[in-house]
């Protein structure tokens, strides 16, 4: 499915970060070690490693990847980009400062808590986990995110499903958000903002 909404030459998402990153890029220390999850066409990526960080990112699209190279090359980044399946993800103990999992709604209750316990430990002692999606009444609104009720997150939720870290911020809202024609008008958001212990 991401193969076919990643093929045309226009970005999906557009080419500048989510609102919400932009928003909290500055609570990661100087020269942090970064994981991106599923970054699709590179565009939270690329503008960390702007911030110099040293950033590693990963999708499971191959023309994802490649248009987040090309994004890298133009604004003079580098980036280590792997193609991968989230679901086949290293998650290796304590290896990145932070964790930014950006709309990363395309799975299912089962395997997304698999992936939030690795994005947990994969996580250093005292890094930080920067997630942002949609709620349930994004439903109504239909200006991006999965149609699928399950894929969708809540507060509670996150809380539940997140033990491993510390939430520092946890809260729904409503924004308008224009990030390229798959997220545009007025949308039902979540951010999670938590640290491991340590």
């Amino acid at each position: 499915m991401w193969d076919e909404r990643f093929a045309g030459e226009d970005y999906l998402f557009g080419t500048e970060p989510a609102a919400f990153l932009a928003a909290q890029a500055g609570r990661l220390q100087a020269g942090s070690d970064v994981l991106c999850v599923a970054d699709g066409e590179g565009r939270n990526s690329v503008y960390l490693a702007g911030l110099g960080h040293r950033v590693t990112a990963m999708d499971g699209a191959a023309n994802g990847i490649a248009k987040a190279k090309k994004l890298a090359e133009r604004r003079g980044v580098a980036v280590d980009y792997h193609l991968a399946d989230i679901a086949e993800w290293d998650w290796s103990e304590g290896t990145y400062d932070a964790v930014v999992a950006v709309f990363i709604q395309f799975m299912g209750p089962e395997m997304r808590r698999r992936v939030f316990d690795g994005l947990t430990r994969t996580l250093k002692p005292g890094g930080v986990l920067l997630l942002h999606g949609y709620t349930p009444k994004q439903l109504d609104y239909g200006t991006g995110g999965p149609r699928i009720l399950e894929n969708l997150y809540t507060a509670d939720q996150l809380r539940a499903e997140l033990p491993g870290v510390e939430i520092e911020t946890l809260r729904e809202y409503e924004a308008m958000v224009d990030e390229g024609k798959g997220h545009s008008g007025r949308s039902a958001l979540v951010d999670l903002i938590g640290r491991k212990p340590g």
